[in-house]
């Protein structure tokens, strides 16, 4: 099922605040892609541009959910939720509102948890970079996120922002956020599944993602987040070419 109705992102800055191109969410209903682990089978639906839905033998886990909620239909409830940061193609309150349901439990970074409306923040826990959680037996790690070149520090500083680590049973999953090749990516050890930001100014090119990639060696990953304002698209098949054999590179169909 596709969604023709269009919803822009706005991404709040030092600078200002950028609107990044529109792109179309897609509701529930396309097959998914499935990895086998010794906890169970994973599902990955990818929604749009950051937003995903994992199916895993935890729970079903909404990872930076935004734009409409009729987007997520036909997905189970949320059992959790993960917010990587505050940026409007990351964070919406509403959406968040919309889609929790009995027993949601949502985690995000420090700066999200502190936005959040009070009914929210009741389900709500916050862990900072470095910093470790569980979810139903799953242990998940804050990875930082940030811009290491001059001209993009504003847009994802250095400590306020989280990427995440999920470990089912030894099958670990990667979840960038906003952020550039930073030495913690590229330090990361056993990822089995990662999800790889790049688009410009905002995060990395492809020669920046690939070469991360060629360092910590995902069994699998998918580019994403790879649209954004004018001049800002990378292009996956490009970073797909520079990666090479040394990961098997899966392409969502994030901007439907």
């Amino acid at each position: 099922m596709q969604l023709t109705r269009r919803h822009f992102c706005t991404v709040a800055a030092a600078a200002g605040t950028v609107t990044i191109l529109p792109f179309a969410a897609r509701a529930a209903g396309h097959e998914a892609d499935m990895f086998s682990t010794d906890a169970g089978d994973i599902a990955v639906h990818p929604v749009a541009h950051a937003s995903v839905v994992l199916g895993t033998p935890a729970g079903t886990i909404y990872v930076d959910p935004v734009g409409e909620a009729s987007a997520y239909a036909g997905h189970p409830a949320p059992d959790l939720i993960l917010v990587t940061h505050e940026h409007g193609d990351h964070y919406n309150a509403d959406t968040l509102a919309a889609l929790v349901a009995d027993g949601t439990v949502i985690i995000a970074n420090p700066a999200v948890h502190g936005m959040l409306p009070e009914a929210l923040k009741a389900r709500a826990s916050a862990i900072a970079n470095g910093e470790s959680t569980a979810f139903n037996g799953v242990p998940i790690d804050a990875i930082p996120a940030y811009n290491t070149t001059e001209e993009r520090k504003i847009f994802h500083p250095q400590g306020r922002d989280n990427g995440y680590v999920l470990s089912f049973e030894g099958f670990r999953i990667y979840i960038s956020g906003d952020t550039e090749d930073i030495p913690e990516m590229r330090a990361l050890e056993n990822i089995d599944l990662a999800f790889l930001c790049m688009n410009l100014p905002f995060t990395m090119d492809v020669a920046q993602a690939a070469s991360a990639v060629q360092e910590f060696r995902p069994k699998f990953v998918y580019p994403y987040h790879y649209r954004g304002r004018d001049g800002g698209t990378q292009d996956p098949a490009e970073f797909a070419k520079l990666v090479g054999d040394v990961t098997e590179v899966k392409m969502g169909d994030w901007y439907a």
